[in-house]
């Protein structure tokens, strides 16, 4: 377990020196765009296009910021953040959100000050070959950084590359607004500044949106969860795989919990064993470590418990919201038996629902003492 970790981490600084790299290039072609545009811009007495040139410049802090959230990211679990830094790269994918938001705000505001007080455009054939350029290299900026992003799962990357993108819309829309006027004389550069601004604060919003839904702590990924329940109950003895919790703790950086039925004939150097293989499985396999694995013991000696078991069943399942039970075991010298039921969310009082599913299995058992638990599954609320 130690010499994956080891290489995972290996494989993190080859993450980190990618998202750097993609950034640097992104400032470097952004800083450019935004100098040529600013100049075209001033001497065409074109809004448009200086705001263009202002989008360019909060493309390279984007980049920047993504650089300095990376680097951060990366840094060593210590005493006070025993599960790293990686989160905070959810923080500098916020930052951005709020740039682009802001910058989509400031330019809506700047073009309803154009629309009220309109300004003759000068357009020459170098500066719109300039712009024309300009969209050609968002384009292509945009598409590399947003693949980069998806590749090596930095949202900082992804947000930035949809802010690329936009901008090469941005500039499209100048070139529009440039020759409506070259061919008809009608200024529209203001009109279509004001109709791209606000598609420009949309997507801050749905990029901020979702950056600050990943902060508080989304439910777990159901086909993450499905493959490691899958790869759980691949082990010979492992009867069914439940409660798995899993936590991120940045891009890639998931630990979690689970418990496993097994039979009650099972010692404990043979559960120490299996545990220990699961663990390193479900880390090799989906990059997950599994921090604690509990243990459901379940009837294998007695076949009259087998039977009530089976009983139980039904009754439980005769109910419509019931998802699931496990961890059933029967204690016949006890005169116990112990369970957990997962009622359904589509269930109108889920507490009131388990009671009547409990009244049931105890009438029909009244010599047995239930310990029976509400639970939740996680993985597929």
């Amino acid at each position: 377990m130690n010499r994956q970790i080891k290489q995972e981490n290996k494989d993190g600084g080859n993450r980190e020196k990618i998202i750097v790299r993609t950034s640097v290039i992104g400032i470097v072609a952004n800083v450019f765009l935004a100098a040529f545009k600013a100049v075209v811009g001033i001497i065409s007495n074109s809004i448009a296009i200086v705001l263009d040139a202002v989008n360019n410049i909060s493309d390279a802090l984007s980049s920047l910021i993504t650089i300095i959230g990376t680097k951060l990211a990366a840094k060593e679990p210590d005493k006070n953040h025993p599960f790293g830094y990686g989160r905070i790269e959810y923080l500098s994918a916020m930052i951005i959100s709020l740039i682009v938001f802001y910058a989509g705000i400031t330019s809506f505001i700047e073009s309803v000050k154009k629309i009220i007080h309109p300004e003759t455009p000068e357009y020459t054939t170098t500066s719109l070959i300039i712009v024309a350029v300009a969209v050609l290299v968002k384009i292509l900026l945009g598409r590399y950084v947003q693949s980069v992003g998806n590749r090596v799962n930095s949202d900082s990357l992804v947000n930035s590359g949809k802010d690329a993108l936009l901008d090469s819309i941005i500039s499209a829309s100048t070139l529009l607004a440039a020759a409506i006027y070259l061919i008809f004389g009608i200024s529209l550069e203001a009109w279509l500044g004001a109709i791209i601004s606000l598609i420009i604060i949309k997507s801050g919003y749905e990029m901020l949106k979702d950056t600050i839904s990943q902060i508080l702590g989304e439910r777990n990924d159901p086909e993450l969860a499905r493959n490691i329940k899958k790869t759980v109950v691949s082990f010979p003895g492992v009867n069914g795989a439940y409660d798995l919790v899993l936590n991120n703790y940045g891009p890639d950086a998931w630990n979690g919990s689970i418990h496993i039925e097994v039979p009650d004939t099972y010692s404990a150097d043979q559960l120490d064993q299996l545990i220990r293989e699961i663990q390193l499985k479900v880390y090799n396999e989906h990059h997950v470590v599994l921090t604690a694995i509990g243990v459901y013991s379940i009837n294998t000696k007695d076949q009259e418990a087998i039977e009530i078991e089976k009983k139980v069943r039904k009754i439980v399942f005769s109910h419509e919201n019931v998802r699931q039970m496990h961890g059933f075991y029967l204690m016949k010298d006890r005169k116990t038996m112990r369970f957990d039921l997962v009622i359904s969310f589509d269930a109108a009082d889920r507490k009131a629902e388990f009671d009547e599913v409990i009244s049931d299995v105890q009438k029909a058992f009244p010599d047995y003492k239930l310990q029976a638990a509400l639970d939740t599954d996680y993985s597929e609320v």
